[in-house]
């Protein structure tokens, strides 16, 4: 097999024009998403991905006279909570941030990945929530920022 090194994203699936083309998705997990090199296999052989920034789900990575080579996320185990107020939105992603854990905000909720322990704070605090798998169009991402806890 070839190596193929890959330095930037041709465009998203959906406007590419494909044509005749066989469509190859390859499935990433959401955390890959943000890797600066990945190597992914493909039926045109290996690719070295070195994107500079971060791949999205439907990213079409390669193309030929024959291929289109496109990103495909798999689902993530997330929880989805919706605060009721400002104010429990405020106490929750404080809360989420002193554990470090990272979170994405979706419209009027906070996605964050599943946990047993955050399901439960989320339980006591009465923020009404739902677990599902979810395609994520982009990573999880953590905030190192200096900081200190009074």
């Amino acid at each position: 097999m070839s190596h193929t090194p890959v330095e930037r994203v041709l465009g998203t699936i959906e406007a590419y024009p494909t044509g005749t083309r066989r469509v190859e998705r390859v499935a990433l997990r959401s955390d890959d998403l943000a890797k600066r090199l990945l190597r992914v296999e493909t039926s045109v052989g290996d690719l070295g991905l070195r994107p500079p920034t971060a791949l999205h789900d439907g990213d079409v990575i390669y193309a030929d006279d024959e291929v289109v080579v496109c990103i495909t996320v798999d689902a993530d185990d997330v929880l989805v909570a919706a605060p009721a107020s400002i104010a429990q939105a405020i106490e929750i992603a404080h809360a989420l941030g002193n554990r470090h854990l990272p979170i994405q905000r979706a419209a009027e909720t906070i996605v964050v990945r599943y946990d047993p322990l955050v399901e439960e704070l989320l339980r006591e605090q009465g923020v009404a929530y739902v677990r599902e798998l979810r395609r994520l169009r982009e990573p999880f991402v953590h905030a190192h920022a200096p900081h200190t806890h009074s």
